[in-house]
């Protein structure tokens, strides 16, 4: 694959490749990236359009300036309604969140998008995405809203506490299981898992690697992620949600592609054409200094790329993520749909009757 990278970036790699020696290692000599790990951060996916390009801010200029921190209060904000994590809208009471007819949300007792601002050599990037110069998702190609419809199905449908979708020809959002969202099925994460992004909660990563192996254990949706390393990709046939991830070690960095995923991943609107370039380098604090490249040509019209800081956490666990085996709200849901249908086919029958 074909890696575009800034001037900004290429600095950044080479300092990032270059020999740490203060960092943790394992018995063969290698970075040892085996923790956990907090990948929650306000830095938002998309640069917010009004910084252009502007990449970066600099915290120490609101000592002198009173600029830099400033503009970063504002920015954060923005952030922290980054509609790429999901992040729900106020309902109104200040506790429920939004949702399809402001009910059934989650209240921002649970949310966990992060607390700070993510910062790379001392500068504070302005996105995730670095590529495209402008810190946004390249054009997408015809077919896309498409593809992205079916991740979010059954999350769009507005409720009005009736069976509308009987009013149309088109399958409804509640048929069966198959049409819920996959993320309503616990089945992929409503944050893109490969390439990482930051979640509305559960960020945490747990890393365990050995000389043949990395695995990385993702507290939503407990996926565990296993990097063969040093091996070659499966047949194309047998592909994953995760995609088939190989990995190698280039000087004290950690490059791992991945590709043969599904026609349905954790990254939405992407299709089996995704392929994934990451690069994990262990900082001397601990952290992981995370960079990706995704590529899918019959998606984005270019290749884009991201970066930021996995934050070290050696006291923390990740726990069980129990959605899809104690998921009894799907059943509560379907049920419900059909409940829904029998009062709209009565009352629309009665109707018919009585000639209205």
């Amino acid at each position: 694959m074909i890696r575009y990278m800034t001037l900004g970036t290429v600095v950044l790699l080479l300092t990032a490749t270059n020999a740490i020696a203060d960092i943790k290692r394992t018995p063969s000599g290698k970075p040892d990236l085996s923790g956990v790990y907090d990948t929650a951060t306000l830095t938002p996916t998309e640069r917010p359009e009004w910084l252009g390009r502007v990449e970066y801010l600099y915290p120490w200029i609101s000592t002198t300036l009173n600029w830099g921190l400033g503009m970063a209060s504002e920015w954060a904000k923005y952030s922290d309604s980054d509609p790429n994590r999901g992040a729900p809208q106020d309902g109104g009471d200040g506790n429920n969140a939004g949702g399809a007819g402001g009910v059934g949300g989650y209240n921002f007792f649970w949310i966990d998008v992060g607390d700070e601002l993510g910062q790379v050599n001392g500068k504070v990037p302005t996105s995730i995405v670095y590529d495209p110069a402008n810190g946004r998702y390249p054009e997408t190609r015809e077919g896309y809203e498409a593809r992205l419809g079916v991740y979010y199905q059954s999350f769009t449908h507005e409720n009005t506490g009736q069976a509308t979708w009987l009013a149309s020809n088109e399958p409804g959002p509640f048929d069966g299981p198959e049409s819920l969202a996959p993320s309503e099925r616990c089945l992929i994460s409503f944050a893109a898992t490969v390439p990482t992004l930051p979640s509305l909660y559960n960020n945490f990563k747990r890393i365990v690697q050995t000389d043949t192996h990395v695995m990385i254990l993702q507290e939503m949706v407990h996926d565990a992620r296993v990097i063969r390393m040093d091996s070659e990709h499966g047949a194309e046939e047998n592909r994953k949600w995760l995609g088939d991830s190989i990995g190698h070690w280039e000087g004290d960095t950690l490059v791992v592609e991945t590709q043969n995923f599904k026609g349905i991943s954790g990254l939405p609107g992407a299709d089996e054409n995704l392929k994934v370039t990451e690069f994990f380098t262990l900082q001397e604090d601990g952290s992981i200094y995370y960079d990706f490249t995704v590529n899918d040509p019959s998606v984005w019209t270019e290749d884009w790329s991201g970066r930021y800081l996995w934050r070290t956490k050696p006291e923390s666990k990740v726990y069980e993520y129990a959605c899809h085996e104690g998921n009894y709200a799907m059943g509560g849901i379907l049920r419900g749909a059909r409940l829904l249908e029998g009062e709209w086919t009565g009352e629309t029958a009665q109707a018919s009757s009585s000639g209205e």
